[in-house]
Parts: C-alpha cells; structure tokens; sequence
C-alpha cells in the first residue's frame, strides 16, 4: 500500500481510492475481523504522520459507525490532522459497499424531500453523486484488481460507470511497480468515448472501411 500511495504521489495522480475491507467483509470469522481491525489501527499510526508530512490528505469512507471505537477515534483524528493537505487525496473504503453507499445517498435525498428543500421530481444524477461517499472526488479514470479475479465486487458501483478496468493476476501483497507501470499502460493506450462515437477522419465516409 505505501508504494502505490508514493508512486501515485509522485505521478501526480489526483485521487486514489483503496478497497481496505468491504460491508461484506463482517460476515468474516471474528477472529480475523479483529486481526484486520488491528491492523487499521496499527496502520493509522504507523503512517499518519508521514502521510501528513508528504502532503496526502487521508480519508476513510464507508458505514464508520460499524467500526470500533477506538479505530473511529483513529479515523477522525487522521481526518482532522490531514484535512488541508493539497497533495494527493488518498480515500480508505473500510466497512464499505457500492450498494451501501447508493443506498445512503438516497436516504440523505429522502432527508431533504421530508423536510421541504428539495422536491422528488428535481432530484437529478448531481444530486445522487453529491450526496454519495465520493462526492467531492472525480470518478475514476483507472481501477485496479488483483489477485485473478474479474469482477467489481461491489466497489464504487456509481462512480465506476465510465472507469476502464485493469485486472491483475496477481496478488496485492505481491502488486510491484511494474505491476502499477502495466495498469498505467494499458490505461495509456485506452480511447475514453463515454459513450460517444468515435470522430471519423473527414476522407472517410461512415461506414466505409
């Protein structure tokens, strides 16, 4: 993990978001989910104040009442201390679900229909974004899977409509710079349309070959 966040941060890349432990992910032995907590814990204290030196602001997303104590403390306190950080936004999605998070958002639009301030019929796809755990991020341009497996698993399901993804066959505690270097090429070579035509030279009418 402190490789990808240093080499995006030397790349200049504007946002990274890290799947860190899923709303699914409680359905885990006890045991484990203890182990995985504590290592949050021992993470958030380790790095923070590098982080911080090295300008990322650090945030975590996803359901945080579900956390411990102690770890939410951790959260808020890496929240405050990082907060006007201008380098690289680093976003943690702990106890975090795609489906969760429309969810949410919708609750929160539900909230301002109720109470008189927005009216159902002008709620629009900006309101929806607005009011999601990524809301004042870009959507984005490039996801990362490891570990061989070919799916989303529920991770920023709005947010990923448009994103190109990258599968890797092998495993995060594995994942090197060449790994990063590969992604970060095939995103290169990508034609992003969303959901345009590609412009014809003008010598060519459509559809001839």
């Amino acid at each position: 993990m402190r490789m990808v966040i240093e080499e995006c941060s030397r790349r200049g890349v504007e946002a990274l978001t890290l799947f860190a432990f899923s709303s699914e992910n409680w359905g885990r032995p006890s045991a484990e989910v203890s182990g995985i907590m504590n290592l949050f814990l021992d993470a958030l204290d380790r790095e923070t104040a590098q982080l911080h030196a090295n300008q990322v602001r650090v945030r975590i997303i996803g359901d945080r009442r579900t956390l411990p104590v102690r770890l939410q403390a951790r959260v808020a306190a890496a929240h405050e201390l990082t907060a006007a950080n201008t380098g690289l936004r680093l976003q943690l999605a702990v106890s975090y679900g795609g489906r969760w998070d429309i969810v949410q958002a919708n609750q929160r639009l539900a909230e301002q229909c109720l109470i008189g301030t927005l009216n159902p019929r002008d709620i629009t796809e900006a309101h929806l974004a607005s009011a999601l755990e990524l809301a004042d991020v870009p959507d984005p341009d490039l996801f990362i899977r490891t570990g061989g497996e070919r799916r989303i698993s529920n991770f920023l399901l709005w947010n990923l409509a448009y994103t190109e993804l990258y599968f890797s066959d092998g495993l995060w505690p594995d994942f090197a710079v060449a790994d990063l270097d590969a992604a970060l090429t095939f995103f290169g070579k990508r034609e992003r349309r969303f959901g345009l035509s590609t412009a014809l030279p003008s010598a060519v009418e459509p559809g001839v070959s």
